[in-house]
């Protein structure tokens, strides 16, 4: 009767370093679009917070009726919501915010310092936004007090 002989089975020293290859290849393509889409994201959100912040003092504003003025600090990575007295007896009411020193704030288009009336009106602005190389535009609408961000 025939011997049928044993074959071992399992994998080729070739064929576990090709594989090894393919999966470092595949990693070293993968890795960089990981970061940049972790920097878009955070500068998201950051842009997010400090439009958030604009938001919060027009309502405050409009809830509160008052005329709320936020004052950008951009070298001190600031802001601040300032209500102004409602009666000459009462005191000015102050928030100050920090956002991230990897967030840079040009204020040269509308000014650094954005007013919110009782009503919603506001007085404007035009913020110039850059964390990680990406560039975003936040602006306050005069007439409606809408805050818009977009990405540029």
């Amino acid at each position: 009767m025939g011997h049928r002989s044993e074959v071992a089975r399992g994998f080729t020293l070739l064929e576990l370093i090709v594989t090894l290859a393919v999966l470092a290849l595949a990693a070293a393509v993968v890795t960089p679009a990981i970061g940049r889409g972790t920097a878009a994201l955070q500068a998201r959100a950051e842009v997010a917070g400090f439009a958030a912040t604009l938001r919060h003092a027009r309502e405050r504003a409009i809830s509160a009726q008052r005329t709320y003025r936020v004052l950008v600090d951009s070298e001190g990575h600031r802001v601040a919501i300032v209500a102004a007295p409602a009666a000459s007896n009462d005191k000015e009411v102050r928030e100050t915010r920090a956002f991230s020193p990897r967030l840079t704030i040009d204020t040269s288009h509308g000014g650094a310092e954005v007013t919110f009336d009782p009503r919603g009106l506001a007085s404007g602005a035009d913020f110039k936004l850059t964390s990680g190389g990406i560039v975003y535009r936040v602006t306050v609408d005069r007439l409606t007090g809408r805050v818009r961000s977009t990405r540029e």
